[in-house]
């Protein structure tokens, strides 16, 4: 038992230093969800502002309804480059299924991504107005830990620094470390409708037998595994491309 311990504190040791998102050993935290949450008033694009360890910039959130009742598209898109050497960026268009086991708390949520292996992850709305901000938490469990992640949205591109101090607060109340999260820079960010070097995944494009068809397209091999959501195809391909030198 002691030996499982141990080895469970030196896995979250490893994964702390090659993942943005936070590690904990045991089950994931009881945050309290938003209440009288209306999910038709999220609809709609919400910029990030803040989140956890992310190393991503122009993060968006694009919340749609689907045809199953209690089910919703969460779109999120990212921004990274490709070679460190070269100004080419490439946009990563990551399709999510949102699902409310319990309509009685619609705040409380589920949600699954294509490359997410592990399965699906906890999903909570704990705070929002709807129209300038939003505060979420994820979890998703793990064999012998969880992996967490609370990110701050807004409408705008920018959040009034008294709100994210309030937000931060919350998330201190619920025991989460608001340090962990990283500013998320929405400044020269491509335009949401131009397709100019878009990596699109969804289930509809990317299945277990064709997701290392998708990375190795763009010239790599696939890691071991997956991060899921934002970090997803874009931390695999810089992690793979970091340590190949520029052809001359």
């Amino acid at each position: 038992m002691f030996k499982a311990l141990l080895f469970s504190i030196a896995c979250l040791a490893f994964l702390a230093t090659t993942n943005g998102h936070s590690y904990h050993l045991g089950s994931c935290p009881y945050v309290e969800p938003q209440r009288s949450f209306n999910m038709q008033k999220m609809m709609g694009i919400w910029y990030a502002i803040e989140k956890t360890g992310t190393a991503s910039s122009c993060v968006v959130y694009n919340f749609s309804k689907t045809d199953e009742p209690y089910e919703y598209d969460l779109v999120q898109t990212s921004q990274h480059f490709i070679l460190k050497y070269t100004p080419i960026e490439h946009v990563y268009k990551y399709t999510g299924r949102l699902t409310v086991p319990d309509p009685v708390t619609p705040a409380k949520m589920s949600v699954k991504f294509p490359l997410n292996v592990a399965g699906s992850s906890n999903f909570t709305i704990i705070s929002t107005d709807y129209d300038s901000y939003a505060l979420i938490f994820t979890c998703q469990k793990l064999a012998f830990a969880n992996r967490q992640s609370a990110t701050i949205l807004s409408r705008d591109k920018v959040l009034d620094k008294d709100l994210l101090i309030k937000l931060r607060d919350i998330l201190s109340e619920n025991e989460i470390d608001p340090h962990d999260l990283s500013i998320i820079s929405q400044a020269n960010c491509p335009k949401l409708n131009n397709e100019s070097h878009v990596i699109d995944i969804d289930d509809e494009t990317l299945s277990a037998k064709t997701a290392g068809n998708v990375i190795r397209g763009t010239g790599n091999a696939i890691a071991s595994g997956a991060e899921f959501a934002v970090e997803g195809v874009g931390t695999i391909i810089n992690k793979v491309r970091s340590d190949k030198k520029p052809e001359k």
